[in-house]
């Protein structure tokens, strides 16, 4: 019974003197600390097919990113969230084909010009992805891709994820940068069986290229 009571003491004596835990960590201890995810993945959709490819991408990255987020579900809070991540992958689909602003027809395009100029992402990483139909739409491939590229790039975020345009039937469009697309592109309507070929390969090239480091 005494050796049990003793116990007990030097129990509840280490408890006493253990610095306390705050949210998950200890007293004095950073959150920054904690093991964060390195990317945020965003997206906006219209038709739930831009969501799908997220999902994928999400998948294929692992534990490495949180996500995805529905930007429509952020308004007012796009800040906070971006400053969570060093890295970004932000994608959308094209719906307002040909236009020169506003493309997307998701919630990007209520924020592009209004809440995120107020940003400053310089220093962080960003690629993106993006969907449409290359045969329906052959002249206005993905167009929203770019308007999303350049969006981030003016904020200061260093693009990644530059892909080629081998494998595609489109005509024009305006997510070409040099002779390369600015990011992943897919097709859910047309070549929906290349999507996750297509993940799997720009995830792959985005580690080579450091943007998870």
């Amino acid at each position: 019974m005494k050796l049990f009571i003793a116990a007990i003491f030097l129990l509840s004596s280490a408890s006493a003197f253990a610095p306390p835990r705050l949210g998950g960590y200890r007293a004095g201890q950073s959150p920054i600390q904690l093991d964060l995810a390195k990317v945020g993945i965003f997206y906006g959709t219209s038709t739930g097919a831009t969501e799908t490819v997220a999902s994928l991408i999400k998948k294929e990255i692992g534990d490495d990113a949180d996500g995805p987020f529905d930007i429509e579900s952020l308004r007012g809070s796009v800040k906070e969230e971006f400053a969570k991540y060093p890295s970004l992958i932000v994608g959308n689909p094209t719906w307002n084909t040909g236009a020169d602003t506003e493309r997307s027809g998701t919630g990007w395009d209520y924020i592009y010009y209004s809440s995120m100029q107020e940003l400053d992402l310089k220093g962080k990483k960003a690629a993106v992805f993006g969907l449409g139909d290359q045969e329906s739409y052959s002249d206005y491939y993905c167009d929203a891709a770019g308007e999303l590229h350049d969006v981030f790039e003016n904020l200061g975020c260093k693009m990644m994820g530059y892909t080629s345009q081998e494998g595609y039937v489109h005509q024009d469009s305006k997510a070409i940068r040099g002779d390369q697309f600015c990011g992943l592109l897919c097709d859910e309507v047309n070549q929906d069986d290349l999507s996750e070929e297509r993940v799997q390969k720009w995830v792959a090239q985005l580690k080579t290229e450091g943007f998870f480091g």
